[in-house]
């Protein structure tokens, strides 16, 4: 048991890993009703506008909103005064794609979710990160290898979703975000970071 997040200011900020959306509402929910956690919510434009075979993004951004009672940021305009007024006390992005980890890596911020990382990895505050990537062992290995070796940065546990299939794959264990966001308060990597099939 780590910090408690009663009335800590959680930031979660979405990107387009689709198939992860009714886990991210299960969680969002948990650290609102439960937690008792003050969570603020980050898009990319793809997870805003996007509509996929998992559902409608007015209606998984209107649950949210409800969920949090908080208005969504969905502008790099909106995410940039998260630095300079540094209200967040822990960012997760989750999901995090291939995509926005390969920026992330290397620097560029050109959505509201990486505008988000940004500003608050300038406060020197926990930025916790939930992959959800295809290419996990792949291309986007030294993505990984990059951001575990950067101060700040904490992962939410993964492992191979589907070894057969997509043996590149890699996923993580969003039921575990709690316990993470937890330890990241107290600047520790919640263990082990690698996990195997459920």
């Amino acid at each position: 048991m780590g910090i408690l997040l009663e009335g800590k200011k959680i930031g979660i900020a979405i990107t387009g890993s689709f198939c992860t959306f009714e886990n991210i509402l299960k969680e969002i929910e948990l650290l609102v009703k439960e937690e008792k956690a003050e969570v603020y919510t980050i898009f990319s434009e793809m997870s805003k506008n996007t509509d996929t075979r998992f559902g409608a993004a007015d209606k998984f951004f209107a649950n949210i909103e409800k969920i949090t009672g908080n208005k969504p940021i969905t502008t790099i305009v909106g995410a940039e005064p998260i630095g300079p007024n540094p209200f967040l006390d822990v960012l997760a992005i989750f999901p995090c794609t291939g995509n926005t980890m390969a920026k992330l890596a290397n620097g560029i911020t050109d959505t509201p979710v990486l505008m988000a990382a940004k500003a608050h990895l300038r406060n020197e505050k926990p930025l916790v990160i939930s992959i959800s990537t295809n290419d996990a062992l792949g291309m986007n290995m030294k993505n990984i290898g990059e951001l575990m070796n950067v101060k700040n940065i904490f992962f939410v546990p993964f492992g191979q979703d589907n070894h057969i299939k997509k043996p590149n794959s890699m996923i993580a264990r969003t039921e575990m975000l709690v316990p993470v966001i937890e330890a990241a308060l107290e600047k520790k990597q919640y263990q082990p970071v690698i996990m195997g099939p459920k």
